[in-house]
């Protein structure tokens, strides 16, 4: 019996609500070199109708259900606390699903702990994410479709992550403009460690003002409660929306979003994503102004600006979501691949790219293909032919290297260059220097390993 069967057999609540269809926050904000996530494309429409029922019997209806278990479910992700994948969550739903049901209505559920993870960060740091189980996944999952037809409509213009329609480009491309138009100092302000200081209260009581619905604020009240389980032991938390639910980055967006607003009546210029706001303004003076009121902004809400990585600088050579920008010819405003990006990118090329572990180079390849098309789809709007090419020709540089280092005995290199063509004088000087890879991999050998050995082996090309 499959997921869709077991919901079948809920009886159906009183009212009626439409479908929802997916998950809003499918990834939290993007690191530089991760890659682009698939940013929030049709959240649902799971909305409640006027006089149709509670907020939450919407949530609950079958269609919603049913559609928040095939985002779940394509999103896959890792089993939580009470170890149990998908396959395994889906088995005990169709038996548990009606009692679970029942104490949402009744208010009687809790929510399990969420099961700590650390994801290292490329600056060495890390990153805490908490993984909810999969049928509160689920949970969160069928509230989000309900909630963020209601919710993101009063956010401002000005927020670009994860909402429905909304990417990381889309802020990239407000603050390109504001700096054109003239606004050239940038009031760069990121929060330290945002998603720990929630404070619950403050953040309960700004959904109080959205949400009316008193089942639903106590469901998120539990699972913003729930604790955090680390070597086995369930540690409570006071403050603190972990990253990895689905809920996190709407109620994220709720709390910041009084910020927002703010920034709004002032009539400031500004591109904010989660929890990184860019301010632009035209003067050094102006910046430092609007980073002291910013302070007491965020101050009232308990959060605290992380003075190492903010700044009152020229827009020009400042990071902001791994892209920065520069003054082409015209003085035209134009946007590249940020060097910590950069950096970050060619950190996982060596990684990917060892010339150890006994791989084919079709594996080596099928490795680095779904990095590189990912990377080239976010930094895609990066205005630097050149640089594209250069990256092109310094991975095809490193792959020559590791395929001359897999031949590894001269005789084989001169065997194996003669049978895919190379003149005998190119494959008798590589052979002769079977030892010095990265020399080879150049000139003579460009000749044999040439891009359309490499197109043919399924080598993505960044230019």
């Amino acid at each position: 019996m499959g997921m869709s069967k077991a919901m079948r057999q809920m009886p159906e609540p009183s009212g009626r609500a439409g479908e929802g269809r997916g998950e809003a926050a499918l990834q939290p904000a993007s690191d530089e070199a991760r890659g682009p996530s698939q940013e929030h494309q049709g959240t649902g429409s799971a909305m409640q109708e006027a006089g149709a029922g509670t907020l939450l019997e919407a949530a609950l209806t079958r269609e919603n259900l049913q559609a928040a278990w095939k985002r779940v479910k394509a999103n896959k992700g890792a089993a939580g606390v009470d170890g149990l994948d998908i396959e395994r969550t889906q088995h005990l739903l169709q038996t548990r699903w009606p009692q679970i049901r029942q104490e949402l209505l009744a208010g009687t559920y809790r929510p399990n702990p969420v099961r700590r993870v650390m994801i290292p960060k490329p600056d060495g740091s890390q990153r805490e994410l908490g993984i909810p189980t999969v049928t509160d996944r689920l949970i969160q999952q069928a509230l989000l479709q309900v909630l963020q037809p209601l919710i993101d409509p009063t956010f401002s213009e000005h927020s670009h992550g994860f909402r429905p329609g909304r990417r990381a480009h889309d802020a990239v491309k407000a603050a390109r403009a504001y700096v054109q138009s003239g606004k050239r100092v940038v009031v760069d302000v990121d929060l330290a460690k945002f998603f720990d200081r929630v404070c619950h209260d403050i953040l309960v009581d700004r959904l109080k003002r959205r949400i009316p619905d008193d089942a639903v604020i106590r469901l998120i009240r539990a699972y913003l409660n729930a604790g955090i389980m680390d070597g086995g032991v369930v540690v409570e938390r006071q403050q603190g929306t972990p990253q990895g639910g689905p809920l996190s980055p709407l109620l994220a967006n709720v709390l910041l979003d009084e910020v927002d607003k703010a920034l709004e009546a002032r009539g400031y210029s500004f591109a904010r994503y989660a929890d990184d706001c860019n301010v632009y303004v035209r003067s050094r003076r102006a910046g430092e102004r609007v980073m002291v009121w910013l302070r007491k902004m965020y101050g009232k809400l308990r959060l605290q600006i992380n003075e190492a990585k903010s700044a009152v600088c020229s827009a020009f050579g400042r990071k902001f979501l791994g892209y920065e920008l520069w003054v082409a010819k015209g003085r035209e405003v134009k946007c590249k691949v940020a060097h910590k990006a950069m950096d970050n990118f060619k950190a996982r090329i060596r990684a990917l790219t060892g010339r150890s572990g006994g791989r084919s180079m079709a594996q080596v390849v099928a490795g680095l293909r779904p990095y590189l098309l990912g990377w080239k789809g976010y930094f895609g709007m990066a205005q630097t032919p050149k640089v594209w090419r250069e990256l092109d020709e310094w991975l095809r540089h490193r792959l020559r290297a590791l395929q001359l280092k897999q031949w590894k005995r001269g005789t084989t290199m001169h065997r194996e260059l003669l049978s895919m063509g190379a003149r005998a004088e190119v494959a008798h000087r590589v052979a002769a220097n079977s030892r010095r890879w990265w020399r080879n991999s150049t000139t003579g050998l460009n000749s044999v390993l040439t891009l359309a050995w490499f197109d043919q082996l399924g080598l993505p090309r960044l230019s």
